[in-house]
């Protein structure tokens, strides 16, 4: 089996710097890439990334501006928000060598496009082997080295196989599979379902509804994960429904802290959302494909100002009665 013993993170945000940390915990050789010299200088000088307070990076890891120098790793992990992964990946080309492995660590649709973000991948940068990680998981709690479970896909399985043993700790076990569509999917569709769910807590509508909204949202996104060709079981663990219970149950969720902002009528918070920018592509595709999703369609008229956030209400509640499905 292939062995990755050096590994760069391309993104020092809060999420590339806890794989940064994970990595290092497995073993691996890592450095972190980040474009801001006063993010890097904040972690030269005290140890921690003023965008994941206080938490430690671990020692091992070597951290940089040179794209380059970063880019001649055994495998890259890019974790860039998707709406930038296109930039990225150009910025990336010149300097990537053929048949290295790419696991792209975003959650989203490309807007314009319509592309998933494996597919961006293959445009951009045709000589990697390009794969994907996704699941239940947040930043904070996998810096820190809290029991974490991802999945992650890659068209080739012993890829697959070779970066899950590569990643895989004591703390952070990723399992594997070739459903790249599938965790794509996942990860994409459930950013926009938790703003919903956010909604439903800001509007303190109870436990009861937002336990029922969670389920109608699942039913949703498998609907649309298996019109687009994703496996029922990719869509059933934990980069489908794993990730959805989390980012609908959590504050630690942005999505979910932008729809509690929604449903109070109050500002939503500066930090980014990808459900915010996922949200009409995936409306796009949905109706383009004649797929059923009335809760992602109320989130995605909510945010283009089409209806308001209790006329979306209303408009779900009103709904014909059916049988479940």
């Amino acid at each position: 089996m292939t062995t990755f013993n050096t590994i760069s993170v391309i993104g020092a945000g809060a999420w590339g710097t806890a794989l940064a940390n994970a990595c290092a915990r497995a073993g691996r050789q890592v450095t972190l890439y980040g474009r801001s010299t006063d993010v890097l200088t904040a972690i030269a000088a005290r140890g921690e990334n003023p965008r994941l307070p206080g938490i430690t990076l671990e020692k091992s890891i070597r951290v940089t501006h040179d794209l380059a120098e970063s880019a001649k790793a055994d495998a890259l992990l890019l974790v860039t928000p998707t709406q930038s992964l296109r930039e990225a990946m150009s910025a990336l080309a010149p300097h990537v060598a053929e048949a290295t492995p790419l696991v792209i660590c975003a959650k989203g649709i490309e807007r314009g496009t319509r592309k998933f973000v494996t597919e961006i991948a293959t445009e951009v940068l045709p000589q990697t082997r390009p794969a994907i990680l996704s699941g239940p998981s947040f930043a904070a709690d996998v810096a820190r080295g809290l029991p974490t479970a991802v999945t992650l896909a890659a068209a080739e399985e012993p890829l697959a196989v070779a970066l899950t043993h590569a990643l895989g700790s004591s703390s952070l076990r990723p399992y594997h599979t070739t459903d790249v569509r599938g965790v794509e999917i996942g990860g994409a569709v459930k950013n926009v379902l938790a703003i919903a769910a956010g909604i439903a807590a800001g509007k303190a509508l109870g436990a009861s509804a937002l336990a029922a909204l969670t389920t109608r949202s699942f039913a949703e996104l498998m609907r649309f994960g298996l019109a687009c060709g994703a496996h029922r079981e990719t869509i059933a663990g934990l980069s489908g429904l794993g990730d959805l219970i989390l980012t609908c149950s959590s504050a630690q969720s942005r999505n979910f802290t932008f729809g509690m902002a929604l449903g109070r009528g109050e500002a939503p918070p500066g930090s980014l959302s990808e459900g915010q920018s996922t949200a009409p592509v995936l409306i796009e595709i949905a109706r383009a494909q004649a797929i059923e999703m009335p809760v992602a369609e109320a989130v995605a008229n909510v945010l283009a100002g089409a209806i308001t956030v209790n006329e979306g209400i209303e408009m779900l509640l009103a709904r014909p009665f059916r049988a479940e499905g």
